[in-house]
């Protein structure tokens, strides 16, 4: 910069005194003869041309040197750039250099909070698994206490029942005592159990015509269904007659004949008494018709034959499950009756109005079963 303001101030100056000698040519033009003025116009267009040649040097050389200071300039930059290139790519070794020792400072900072993390988590479950464990303890602890508590619990209820149970059964004991029938009346019961008896062994050989008889007719009216159950309930009586007719039995040892009597019932306007050996007969006397009954009804209905229950021979029998003892035949053939007739309509109907069936064996329902003997508690 320093060398083109030189340059410039010397054509200045050149320029100058191009201008003063121009100036004062004229005056000495109009003194000198025509050849002198001629060769001092050549000599100052010589002089003028090499003044422009100079100057055309010189512009050259100012150029040049222009260019010369601008590839310099160049130069500079360049090498500044290349510097600074350098510089840079150095700054970025050196960050890669030093990346791998942040990146492995950072992997082991990270594992050493990992590893505190992992630790602390360590610490805190076996803290945790160890209250657990203080707490599953204490559970245990709690729950055998709980169990021996249970346990006597139990052991002092068994205990109080034990007592109680011995006391009911002192207490029943002394009821049995108290309620004892006499010996007077022991006597009579058995009397009227053995004419019970000898009456129902002759009542069973006088049916065997009637029975005959009624699926004789059953076969005339081609009722095949209503013959093969009279069948089985035939057989089932007479396998009765051979039990009773071989039958050895303990009078004195049965408990029915010394205990006092337990409930009262109504029949045809009448009150009877009975204790619960009695009353177990009556039930079953009820069950059995019922039973008998569904199935004669079933056959009526599968031989497509009206209804009527009445001209069923069971039902005029009435005395399938009566043994001969406990009651009168005349009651077991009345609650048979009862139990037969619902039986009779829920077969012939197909349904279970008054009874069930539980896998083959039908009975009353217990509503029902209580309406009809409408047991009273006399004691």
């Amino acid at each position: 910069m320093k060398i083109k303001v030189f340059d410039r101030i010397v054509m200045a100056l050149v320029i100058s005194t191009v201008s003063l000698v121009g100036a004062s040519m004229p005056t000495n033009a109009q003194q000198q003869p025509p050849e002198e003025q001629k060769a001092q116009k050549r000599a100052q267009q010589e002089q003028q041309q090499d003044q422009k040649q100079q100057q055309q040097q010189q512009k050259q050389q100012t150029q040049q040197q222009e260019r010369v200071q601008r590839q310099s300039e160049q130069d500079q930059k360049q090498q500044q750039r290349h510097v600074q290139q350098q510089q840079q790519q150095d700054q970025k070794q050196e960050q890669q250099k030093q990346k791998p020792q942040t990146q492995q400072q950072d992997r082991v900072q990270r594992q050493s909070e990992q590893d505190q993390k992992n630790q602390q988590q360590h610490a805190q479950q076996q803290e945790q698994q160890e209250q657990k464990q203080q707490q599953q303890k204490q559970k245990q602890q709690t729950q055998q206490q709980e169990r021996v508590q249970r346990q006597s619990e139990q052991e002092q209820k068994q205990q109080q029942q034990r007592v109680q149970q011995e006391q009911k059964q002192d207490q029943r004991q002394q009821q049995k005592q108290e309620q004892r029938l006499s010996e007077q009346r022991q006597k009579q019961l058995i009397n009227q159990q053995q004419q019970r008896v000898a009456q129902y062994r002759q009542h069973l050989e006088q049916e065997e015509r009637l029975a005959r008889e009624h699926a004789a007719l059953l076969q005339r009216q081609k009722r095949k269904s209503q013959y093969r159950y009279q069948e089985e309930y035939l057989e089932h009586l007479r396998q009765q007659q051979i039990r009773l007719r071989n039958e050895r039995f303990d009078y004195d040892h049965d408990p029915y004949f010394y205990t006092a009597p337990k409930y009262r019932y109504n029949r045809a306007g009448r009150y009877y008494e009975t204790n619960e050996y009695g009353a177990k007969m009556l039930r079953q006397a009820v069950n059995q018709g019922y039973e008998q009954g569904f199935r004669a009804g079933k056959a009526d209905r599968d031989d497509r034959w009206r209804s009527n229950y009445k001209d069923s021979y069971a039902y005029k029998d009435a005395n399938y499950g009566y043994s001969g003892y406990y009651v009168d035949r005349s009651d077991y053939n009345h609650y048979f009756r009862e139990g037969f007739r619902r039986g009779y309509e829920d077969g012939y109907n197909s349904r279970h109005r008054y009874g069930r069936n539980a896998n083959g064996n039908y009975s009353m329902l217990d509503n029902i079963l209580s309406q009809i003997l409408n047991f009273q508690n006399i004691r």
